[in-house]
């Protein structure tokens, strides 16, 4: 039984997966290259992170990613400050007016998996909801973590 558990979300989450990634992109600002998009993603989610951990994260070398995290400055959808600790570590935090551009693509690709999810039926989207709910408690990085309100 457990077996067969993570064969389904083996085969299923990746799936899941692309389809959100593929939605969130195309939702994203014209001028905002995707590799730009997922450093602004990437910092959202992890406040306080530094180039290395953007460029790692990108699969970019630091030059490559400076000059990325220069483009999102410039358009004050990121801030760079000097980490107080270490000043020749750099800390990104994304700004408010990167949030609303992640927001925005947020509640867009929110929509059409709704679009998608209404060829399930109430009981289907209940048995959904609840794997979820199971998925989250296993794989959540803390133990009681619940899935963020939308």
């Amino acid at each position: 039984m457990v077996e067969e558990c993570a064969d389904a979300v083996f085969d299923t989450v990746p799936l899941v997966m692309r389809a959100i990634r593929a939605e969130m992109r195309s939702h994203r600002a014209p001028d905002l290259s995707v590799p730009q998009f997922r450093a602004l993603l990437y910092v959202s989610r992890h406040a306080g992170a530094s180039l290395s951990d953007v460029a790692d994260h990108i699969g970019l070398t630091l030059p490559s990613t400076s000059k990325l995290v220069d483009r999102l400055v410039g358009r004050e959808l990121v801030t760079r400050t000097n980490a107080p600790h270490d000043r020749r570590r750099m800390t990104l935090r994304i700004t408010p007016t990167g949030q609303a551009v992640l927001d925005a693509a947020a509640q867009a690709t929110q929509a059409r998996l709704m679009e998608q999810m209404a060829a399930l039926s109430a009981d289907e989207c209940a048995v959904v909801t609840e794997a979820m709910r199971l998925l989250h408690r296993v794989f959540a990085p803390g133990a009681g973590d619940e899935p963020r309100a939308r």
